[in-house]
């Protein structure tokens, strides 16, 4: 399969039609281009306060409950770009009024207009600490018909147990947000080692900003990039694709199914066969200190 991961900037919208306007734009793009799995970033959604106009965009309550308020739209909209040009679709995630507290939700939207929901798992200490955000619903295996995909929300992929909840899929979705070249690689850093441990695919997508009236994403920035194993069938460092840092596009890559399924059945190294065998090594690790009687 192919797929199209993007370095998405958030810009200033007028109208609702605008914004279906330029996902429609990089929709067909991507398409045009013979993508079949197309990813945004995490928080792209949030370019839909600028619809509140600039006082409500700039406060964090009425910037969140703005796009919060027209999530369901925002998926109505997601459904008909996925029917429309026969493609799957990872949503730009939102912030969304749940339950009494707000959660950072996407979607994976496929070709027939179905689609299944996905909240973040683990809260930065920005979400946590200003935004108030909370962790949602539990990660899920993916089944479609491309394959079976899992989604870790930028921090996230920084938590190998969340990682390994997922050994069973094929790629990893790990859209992200991340306001300077730290967070970039960490997250980076993360969707790589997931790719190793599990023996799987990990993709990379990031949010762009430089807009001073929105709240919390004013600054962003990162690039697409495509990960897999270093090992048989994949390039010596793991990069399969990568785009250039806050150059706005899509990045696409090539994705062979059997190459996955190869490298966990006889890679140089079974990563994630052999998982099980930290199990006893990680526990009453003792502390001993090296001394002259020792030498």
């Amino acid at each position: 399969m192919r797929i199209a991961t993007a370095a998405y900037p958030i810009t200033w919208l007028n109208s609702w039609d605008e914004y279906e306007q330029k996902l429609d734009h990089w929709v067909a793009d991507a398409a045009d281009h013979g993508a079949e799995f197309l990813v945004f970033p995490e928080y792209a959604s949030m370019e839909l306060s600028s619809l509140a106009g600039e006082e409500r965009a700039a406060k964090m309550e009425t910037a969140l409950s703005s796009v919060s308020d027209v999530f369901d739209r925002i998926c109505e909209t997601y459904k008909n770009l996925a029917k429309r040009y026969g493609v799957h679709i990872l949503s730009g995630s939102a912030p969304v009024w749940d339950d009494g507290r707000y959660v950072n939700r996407l979607g994976v939207f496929d070709p027939s207009g179905a689609y299944i929901l996905q909240d973040k798992q683990i809260m930065t200490r920005f979400e946590r600490e200003e935004w108030c955000v909370e962790h949602g619903n539990p990660v899920n295996v993916i089944e479609t018909d491309l394959g079976r995909f899992g989604i870790l929300i930028c921090y996230d992929s920084e938590f190998p147990k969340l990682g390994r909840a997922l050994k069973d899929v094929d790629v990893l979705l790990v859209p992200s947000c991340t306001e300077a070249m730290h967070g970039y690689w960490r997250v980076r850093i993360g969707a790589m080692a997931r790719a190793l441990e599990n023996q799987c695919v990990s993709v990379m997508s990031s949010l762009l900003s430089n807009e001073a009236r929105f709240n919390g994403v004013d600054e962003a920035t990162g690039t697409g990039g495509v990960f897999g194993p270093p090992d048989r069938g994949f390039p010596a460092d793991g990069v399969m694709a990568l785009g250039e840092i806050g150059a706005p596009g899509w990045t696409y890559c090539d994705i062979d199914l059997d190459a996955i399924k190869a490298v966990r059945k006889d890679g140089v190294v079974l990563n994630r066969t052999h998982w099980s065998e930290q199990d006893m090594r990680d526990l009453s690790v003792p502390v001993v200190t090296v001394s002259d009687e020792s030498s």
